[in-house]
């Protein structure tokens, strides 16, 4: 039919509206989406600053509020205009925990504004599919359910107790420790219920690797000839041995042999067994060991394969498929494919096998190709898994490998040996995965017992053990799901968390390095408390959020016994810091000792050090405080000029040449000395009335772009000259080669910018006729047109620097300062002006 669609008020959604048929009844549809989810859980107020809290106080006195994920996207506002006078809502999000908790964060936004329901009669339905496929689809309206209320506490106790057993822990080791240490290359360190035990199997593996102590032994090793020009090699029966006077007494009896006796020929035909269905953690194990990708990105690629309609729901546990399943269906949709349209035909046309029985958890059919692709539309890295995970389902309905086995047993002397060979009979499922297939060995000689052969060689090899190799994250992947450390859904986040946070490194075969911090934290944690890192205590947890799941726990039962815990052990971590400290000590360097002297302490006047590794500081060894910085950025002294507070010496940040930079008075960035000012603001947000180097200053006007910035003079890019935003990337440059440019105590007559004073070099005047000075309104003059472009600062991060909230700009009128100017207001046509004068 007709469908009519529109972009939503938040710019991120699109809403499609159609007339058709809903219940029996004739209904006016309208379909939108969501991004992900709409609510997030975060402490309240006072509690997420880290100065002002004891961490203590997160695990009960700190109340929650769920605010709206991503603010921008003003999702429940748009979720409210597209549902007000409403009659019904259909459900569609992913068939998961995850996805139910987000079914409700919906009904909350939206039923408010939808029409009251008259009596008993049913509002709310539920659909519940695992594929994008219109068989799929048109079933699951079909049978309409309910969202399960109890699967969606369990994801909000799963949100609690991360959020306040991660922040209470993280926050305290991250001031502790980089309160003392200097070169503690990490920003954050944090810790979390999941995140830590998924560490501590990396760490595990890394002990193993350093306390190994290689061993020698010896192996003995036979060769006969059963021709003339060939030789076929013997395994020895007794493997190895560790003694090698032992070693050598073998090898000298088999020398005193002659011929080697053929004890036995066996042939045994043996089965190699197609694959159970794909699971998520089977394809994430593959896609790092074999495709080279890591889990969080294949899983993102999954996710995408899925919402175009590619492959069914990349989220299961499941490696069963319903009874009901319509394997000859999607079978059919990859008989033209080129790579195995062959395999496919004829299996259609011989009958497929039925799936070997694997485990039904219950949750979505095992992740299967609804839709033939081509690598030129999927392209990459999408087509490598999608062929993987096509490959694989046409793997689970071929037939098993057969193949026959042949081992043929000999005695030289005393000492018996063996070789085995192998002949394929039937590749089967091997056809089409074959890096699965038989590997080909060197043909056996025709024999039966009791053959001679003579002997071409005997020798004794020495060998060591060797150690076990860093974990790929494909064993770190078993290692998580065997001890119930986290989700099909969430194990790679917390791989990814680990990866990120500077704990492992990623080195070549897609092994898990653990890096110093990640060594020390974990060795710190089984000195303190093992639980903290063993997967025991986390097992324990998610077995209880899935009773909740299932209607079998109480919520806030779970959630109290469970924070009780963690707070005493917490209570007992701090007590017993000082045990991870010893280990700290070893490995990293105290802040005095750390870091190139920089600029001047207000209080001492002694030279505060600069430490470099994030995150990046200043600290006065003397007076024994640290200030923070912006990050992303460089920092240098700032001409020795001073603060008129406080008298540090002020610094320069600067994201580059391309980008933007202001300076900053250490001691004023992280102690505010206005009321109006909040911790993380240079310069050129200091609302000092009188400073030079200050917002009162050197602001010019209103920010083109955002709502609260204001351009401020660069003082320092000159002969570049340039006005950067102080709160969004914009830049403006303007008078290249002037030889000044000051800000004007007087302001604009049509826009109330403060004016600009500007004195140009003789040679290099852009003014008409030879002038070299000129005074005017950056927005307003026609003289300056031509001499003004925006751009956007190249940013390190986006987050380059911290300082949020509203400001009064140049401030006078309505917020009236002393020595200040007005603020400056758009006029309607001066975005209109602004078009003409930028590029």
């Amino acid at each position: 039919g007709n469908m009519s669609s529109r972009k939503g008020l938040n710019g991120a959604c699109s809403v499609h509206e159609y007339t058709g048929s809903f219940i029996g009844q004739s209904a006016h549809f309208k379909m939108t989406s969501v991004c992900g989810h709409v609510m997030t859980l975060d402490f309240i107020g006072k509690y997420n600053s880290w100065d002002k809290v004891d961490p203590a106080e997160l695990f009960s006195k700190a109340p929650t509020e769920k605010k709206e994920a991503n603010p921008k996207l003003t999702m429940v506002k748009f979720l409210q205009v597209e549902g007000r006078g409403c009659d019904c809502i259909v459900l569609w999000l992913d068939c998961d925990k995850e996805g139910e908790n987000i079914c409700f964060e919906v009904l909350d936004a939206v039923l408010p504004v939808m029409n009251k329901p008259r009596g008993t009669e049913r509002t709310i339905y539920r659909a519940k599919f695992s594929s994008i496929t219109d068989t799929d689809i048109c079933n699951a309206m079909n049978h309409l359910g309910e969202p399960n209320r109890n699967e969606a506490l369990s994801v909000d106790a799963r949100q609690e107790l991360d959020l306040r057993i991660g922040c209470a822990f993280t926050r305290f080791q991250t001031k502790y420790f980089q309160g003392k240490y200097g070169n503690l290359d990490s920003s954050l360190i944090s810790f979390g219920p999941c995140q830590t035990p998924t560490l501590g199997f990396c760490v595990e593996r890394h002990d193993k690797i350093q306390s190994f102590k290689p061993e020698t032994y010896w192996v003995l090793q036979a060769k006969v000839n059963p021709e003339k020009e060939s030789s076929l090699t013997l395994d020895w029966d007794r493997v190895r041995v560790f003694d090698r006077e032992v070693a050598q007494m073998f090898l000298n009896i088999t020398k005193m042999a002659k011929e080697a006796k053929v004890e036995s020929v066996s042939k045994k035909e043996k089965v190699k067994q197609r694959p159970l269905a794909l699971n998520t953690v089977e394809m994430l194990r593959v896609a790092s060991a074999a495709l080279g990708m890591g889990p969080q990105h294949a899983m993102q690629i999954a996710e995408r394969l899925y919402t175009q309609g590619y492959i069914s729901y990349p989220r299961t546990e499941t490696t069963h498929y319903p009874e009901n399943f319509d394997l000859k269906g999607c079978l059919r949709q990859q008989a033209n494919n080129p790579y195995w349209a062959e395999t496919v035909k004829v299996l259609l046309s011989e009958g497929i096998n039925r799936p070997r029985k694997g485990h039904d958890a219950g949750d979505h059919p095992p992740i299967t190709p609804m839709r033939a692709a081509t690598e030129a539309e999927l392209g990459g890295d999408g087509w490598r898994l999608y062929e993987y995970i096509t490959r694989h389902f046409i793997a689970t309905v071929s037939a098993d490998c057969k193949y026959l086995q042949t081992t043929i047993s000999f005695s030289i002397g005393p000492e018996r040996f063996t070789c085995v060979g192998k002949v394929v009979t039937s590749p089967g499922f091997t056809e089409i995965m074959p890096w699965h297939s038989i590997p080909l060995e060197e043909s056996l000689p025709h024999c039966e017992k009791g053959d001679l052969f003579p002997i071409g060689e005997i020798k004794l090899l020495e060998k060591q053990t060797s150690p076990p190799d860093y974990l790929t994250e494909a064993e770190l992947i078993t290692l998580m799901e065997k001890h119930g450390i986290g989700t099909d859904a969430s194990i790679p986040v917390h791989i990814n968390n680990i990866c990120q946070r500077n704990y492992v490194t990623v080195e070549s075969g897609r092994r898990l390095k653990p890096t110093n911090l990640g060594i020390v934290l974990v060795h710190g944690y089984y000195k303190i408390d093992a639980e903290l890192v063993l997967p025991t205590i986390r097992s324990a947890v998610e077995k209880q959020l899935n009773l909740i799941a299932l209607g079998k726990a109480n919520y806030h039962q779970v959630l109290e016994h469970t924070l009780d815990i963690f707070k005493r052990k917490f209570h007992y971590f701090v007590d017993s810091i000082a045990g991870m400290d010893e280990l700290m000590e070893v490995s990293f360097s105290p802040l005095a000792a750390t870091g190139k002297p920089l600029s001047r302490c207000g209080k001492c006047h002694r030279f505060m050090k600069y430490i470099q590794a994030k995150p990046s500081r200043l600290h006065c060894s003397h007076c024994d405080d640290t200030y923070s910085l912006p990050q992303n950025g460089t920092i240098k002294l700032y001409k020795e000029l001073r603060c008129p507070l406080d008298d540090f010496e002020l610094v320069l940040w600067s994201s580059g040449s391309r980008g933007k930079s202001y300076p900053l008075c250490p001691y004023c960035y992280n102690h505010p000395p206005f009321r109006d000012m909040k911790k993380g603001m240079g310069c050129n947000e200091c609302t000092h009335p009188t400073c030079q180097h200050s917002l009162s200053m050197l602001g010019i006007g209103q920010c083109v772009e955002c709502e609260n910035g204001v351009l401020v003079l660069d003082s320092t890019s000159g002969p570049k000259w340039k006005m950067a935003c102080n709160k969004c990337n914009v830049v403006v440059h303007f008078f290249e080669n002037a030889h000044k440019v000051r800000v004007s105590p007087e302001t604009c007559d049509s826009c109330e910018a403060a004016l600009v004073d500007v004195d140009f070099n003789k040679a290099k005047s852009p003014l008409p006729g030879d002038e070299t000075q000129h005074s005017g309104c950056v927005f307003c003059d026609p003289v300056f047109q031509d001499l003004v472009e925006l751009k956007h600062a190249a940013m390190r991060h986006p987050m380059h620097r911290g300082g949020q909230g509203k400001r009064q700009g140049r401030g006078r009128g309505k917020g009236r300062r002393p020595g200040g100017r007005l603020n400056p207001k758009k006029p309607k046509d001066k975005m209109a002006a602004l078009a003409a004068y930028f590029v």
